[in-house]
């Protein structure tokens, strides 16, 4: 509560900030970020930035979707920060809540995630939650099941408030490739995708035609307890065609 309190004292600050001196703030805070290489170092860089870069985040959400952050929603936002677990009832936020930790772990460069149990969740928290990220100059893609497309790109959009899809579903969503999407600031998906991604990206012969970063970085995952204990049950498996049988075992 006495950081929230500081974030606080930061508003009438914020407010005073025209659109484009809030969105300099992102290129600011990675100036502050540039040159450590050490994750131990970039934790503590964030941890010093936590302040000023909620401020910021709640400032963007009440000019872009009308919607401030509660204390109550900054607190929550410092304990995922933390990589800890944090309860929440229905109702209480949480797609607003991740959006806070989501922009101050991106500042790093490095990309984050946000793992969700479903495709509507994924591409709900980006539709609701893009043009935050949007005023502030961060790039944020969502990955949806590809179902029975052949397409191997299918599935994948970015967020752009002005693209206009065919379908209503699919508003402010710009299809693009799957690797685009991982080099986004910021990616929202489903644990099934995410896993299948990474199991195809292990099948490929040349590291250029891999689709996620090598490097994992930052991720937030929806319903934990879902997610890492019931789905986690069920295992992921790839299968093709088999090869025709060998004589090398029997030689």
């Amino acid at each position: 509560r006495e950081v929230a309190t500081r974030i606080n004292a930061l508003e009438p600050a914020m407010k005073q900030l025209s659109d484009e001196a809030l969105r300099a703030k992102t290129a600011e805070f990675k100036g502050r970020l540039e040159g450590i290489e050490e994750l131990s170092e970039i934790k503590k860089a964030l941890d010093d930035l936590l302040v000023e870069a909620y401020g910021v985040v709640r400032e963007a959400s009440r000019r872009t979707i009308g919607l401030r952050h509660y204390d109550v929603q900054l607190i929550g936002g410092m304990v995922l920060h933390q990589g800890r677990i944090a309860e929440m009832k229905t109702g209480e936020g949480k797609t607003l809540v991740a959006s806070l930790p989501l922009y101050l772990n991106a500042l790093a460069g490095r990309g984050v995630h946000l793992v969700t149990p479903n495709d509507y969740l994924s591409k709900y928290g980006v539709q609701q939650m893009g043009p935050i990220y949007h005023a502030l100059g961060m790039s944020v893609a969502v990955i949806q099941s590809k179902g029975d497309s052949p397409d191997p790109e299918a599935g994948s959009f970015m967020f752009d408030p002005g693209y206009q899809s065919s379908d209503s579903r699919y508003q402010n969503l710009r299809p693009c490739k799957r690797r685009e999407c991982y080099e986004a600031d910021i990616t929202y998906g489903t644990n099934n995708e995410y896993g299948f991604d990474y199991l195809r990206d292990n099948m490929v012969i040349e590291l250029e035609q891999m689709a996620q970063r090598q490097e994992l970085f930052y991720a937030i995952v929806d319903e934990v307890d879902n997610i890492l204990i019931d789905e986690a049950r069920t295992p992921l498996i790839i299968s093709g065609p088999s090869d025709e049988p060998s004589d090398f075992y029997k030689q």
